[in-house]
């Protein structure tokens, strides 16, 4: 019965989706406070629901089989003449790629730039509650637009011998040295171009990926399994985890990667609320605390990516 609980709890410990439940609360907390006076304080007093609800959309994955394909895209399953230049808006791609191919291999850029149009809609109709919800789930797509294994099938090393390798970068790593990392980052900027930014993004994490996968092969060959890998207790399991010293000396070896990955994302999550505010034209949201939203689904339709014109 222990072994059975190792295991399953190992299981979901390296199924995490997308930058793990801490870091995603993170990456919002600390978008907030690179906004404008206008709007900071609106934000400020709702943080904690800015920050909580940032894992919302890992929670959906559970119950609505459209939301797997908004967290990624597999760029390599695109051909090389063509990874690089896919179209930046949802209908160019479609006269290029049947939906269902964009589904399979991933959306998450163009369902950034839904959100974004969205949250813009909600600016301009003054809706505080609409506005917090959107801006916590473009913030926890945006972050995963960052992440290296987020551009590739082999988003867990299930190809390369390197099974857990996902929750080891985007969970273990952050949950170990956040503590270490410099995330001064000064003053959102906006945006002329946010489908090209984020782009630009997912090439960025794209071009890290052989780093990710090549260095924990390397190192894993200096590594014994019995020295690679611990046991930690959480709450109440014991699981199988990255050791501390293996943990320790890939993230040295990645050279500030994954810090890099995460300021990225803070800045361009502040960048895009900030971006939607002003294409909204600037409206005065005021010092209101939302009480708490409760998570329904129905509130925000995101299942419409066709209907608008990008």
């Amino acid at each position: 019965m222990r072994y059975f609980l190792i295991v399953l709890a190992t299981f979901f410990y390296t199924q995490s989706f997308s930058w793990g439940f801490f870091a995603h609360k993170k990456i919002n907390y600390l978008a907030v406070f690179t906004l404008p006076p206008e709007i900071i304080e609106f934000y400020k007093i709702n943080i904690e629901y800015i920050s909580e609800t940032a894992i919302n959309p890992d929670k959906r994955r559970y119950i609505d089989k459209e939301e797997g394909c908004r967290h990624f895209i597999d760029l390599d399953k695109y051909h090389d003449s063509v990874r690089f230049s896919m179209p930046k808006y949802w209908n160019k791609a479609l006269e290029k790629f049947p939906e269902d191919t964009l589904k399979l291999y991933g959306i998450v850029p163009w369902h950034i730039y839904l959100l974004k149009f969205q949250l813009t809609q909600a600016f301009k109709n003054r809706d505080q509650e609409r506005i917090l919800k959107i801006s916590s789930e473009i913030g926890h797509y945006i972050s995963d637009a960052h992440v290296p294994l987020h551009t590739t099938y082999n988003y867990n090393g299930q190809f390369t011998d390197q099974h857990g390798i996902h929750g080891f970068w985007e969970s273990r790593l952050p949950e170990l040295f956040f503590g270490e990392y410099d995330l001064f980052l000064g003053n959102a900027s906006y945006l002329d171009d946010v489908q090209g930014s984020v782009w630009s993004a997912v090439y960025h994490s794209h071009q890290a990926l052989d780093s990710v996968l090549s260095i924990e092969k390397k190192l894993s060959q200096t590594f014994g399994s019995d020295k690679k890998f611990s046991f930690e207790e959480r709450n109440g399991l014991t699981i199988k985890v990255y050791s501390f010293d293996f943990s320790k000396t890939y993230h040295y070896l990645l050279n500030s990667q994954v810090e890099k990955r995460i300021k990225a994302s803070i800045k361009m999550v502040g960048d895009i609320w900030f971006t939607a505010w002003v294409d909204a034209g600037q409206p005065y949201l005021g010092k209101h605390r939302m009480d708490e939203i409760p998570f329904r689904e129905e509130n925000i339709p995101f299942n419409n990516l066709s209907d608008h014109q990008f």
